[in-house]
């Protein structure tokens, strides 16, 4: 199901509040995919972008290049703009008006810059802002079998090998979510390297042994 449209969406608000006191306001959607709504693994990820040890990892992300990919809400993008990125959240098209109302929403919080854009995986990609960024967040998008090809290719396409690849994911052991996983690291490890973010790095409020921190460099 596609992301609804217009003014007829029926929208409800999830609040989170960052290591510097702001507040984002993050608007989902009742009905519709997904990518409509904020999930844990992206609460999990944006508050890992704001520790120590991602700092000390990965770099500063002021002024860095960030390309958030299946974004949904954006929260895991916007939270890296009000950390100072250059940010571009990608999803579908349908989920360009969502993307764009949250940072709309949140703009006053916003250091370095954020902006929405439509990106569907497996695409050629002629957008140079999108090419070769400092970073590449995905959060929880081992979910649809038909998409992993198409997500690694994107990877792949958009990445080089100064690009920080990192994900989060939630375990799933139901239907053929375990196989889907499985499938996907298959596909990444092909070209990436792959490194565990383990539990004692992440927040220690916002972490989960169900939720995983994966990150990926180009081999």
């Amino acid at each position: 199901m596609a992301a609804p449209m217009g003014d007829n969406a029926a929208i409800f608000v999830r609040e989170f509040e960052l290591k510097n006191s702001a507040v984002l306001r993050i608007n989902q959607y009742e009905i519709g995919d997904v990518g409509c709504v904020v999930w844990d693994a992206a609460l999990v990820f944006s508050s890992y972008i704001q520790t120590e040890d991602f700092t000390k990892s990965y770099g500063d992300l002021n002024t860095k290049r960030v390309v958030e990919l299946g974004a949904g809400t954006g929260i895991v993008g916007l939270t890296s703009a009000v950390l100072g990125a250059h940010a571009f959240l990608t999803d579908l098209e349908d989920f360009v008006p969502l993307m764009d109302s949250n940072i709309k929403t949140n703009e006053h919080h916003i250091k370095g810059s954020a902006g929405a854009k439509a990106l569907k995986w497996g695409d050629s990609i002629d957008d140079t802002t999108l090419q070769g960024p400092d970073f590449i967040f995905i959060s929880d998008c081992i979910y649809y079998g038909e998409s992993l090809v198409p997500l690694v290719d994107t990877i792949t396409l958009l990445s080089d090998k100064h690009t920080h690849v990192i994900m989060s994911y939630e375990k799933r052991t139901s239907g053929n979510k375990p196989e889907l996983e499985r499938k996907f690291f298959q596909l990444i490890e092909k070209k990436f390297t792959v490194h565990p973010i383990g539990l004692e790095r992440q927040d220690e409020v916002y972490r989960s042994e169900d939720i995983h921190l994966i990150h990926f460099m180009k081999r």
